[in-house]
């Protein structure tokens, strides 16, 4: 896999050489993992630290708005306490789908959920990446350590038939930040507080592949 692609690679100094080479080459560029902190944009930092304002901000307006039965229906994963202690995403393809919930204006739905869709966790030299391979908007980034049972995410949102990520930093709109967690065997979900577009938040759930049957 090239990593110049990657949209955090201008801000992580453990990829500073991943413009150009595949990653076997890049190997060793990176000898400190960075702080996500280090990296992340103000605004992001402060949607992170409003998670749980955001999440139960967003459940109010889907039940007032009369979708209490689906949310109930999905159980642990629209649940904000539901994480588990932390196991590392194996890599590979997942299954992936999306639920937004609670538009941010009265013409915006307050709960959609979307159909199956694919995904991909990579080993990036020290840390993990994460790629929503198809769809129309597709999150593309890097997970950090963070502390207690989720990895924070930092990325960019890759639309339409764009073929190449915008750097993380560079348009405020396309950024992304987000915490992945572990919420069952074998089941994770990535969680954007805030996200720029339609929803108060928006839950993406992460299912390998080869334990989906």
């Amino acid at each position: 896999m090239r990593l110049g692609y990657l949209p955090l690679c201008a801000a992580a100094a453990m990829l500073a050489g991943c413009g150009s080479g595949s990653g076997n080459e890049a190997a060793g560029a990176a000898s400190v993992v960075p702080d996500w902190r280090s990296i992340a944009t103000t605004s992001d930092r402060h949607r992170l630290r409003e998670w749980r304002t955001a999440w139960v901000k967003a459940l109010e307006l889907a039940r007032a708005s009369g979708h209490g039965q689906a949310l109930a229906q999905e159980g642990a994963l629209l649940q904000p306490d539901a994480g588990l202690a932390w196991q590392d995403p194996p890599p590979g393809v997942y299954r992936c789908r999306t639920i937004k919930i609670g538009g941010q204006s009265e013409a915006m739905l307050d709960y959609i959920a979307y159909p199956w869709f694919d995904c991909r966790i990579r080993n990036e030299d020290g840390l993990m990446s994460f790629t929503k391979l198809t769809g129309s908007q597709r999150p593309i980034g890097l997970l950090f350590p963070y502390v207690g049972q989720r990895m924070v995410f930092l990325g960019t949102l890759q639309l339409g038939d764009e073929s190449r990520a915008l750097q993380y930093g560079r348009d405020t709109e396309r950024d992304m930040a987000g915490v992945i967690e572990r919420i069952g065997e074998a089941k994770w979900r990535l969680v954007f507080p805030y996200p720029h577009f339609e929803s108060t938040i928006d839950i993406l759930e992460l299912v390998p592949k080869s334990a989906a049957g």
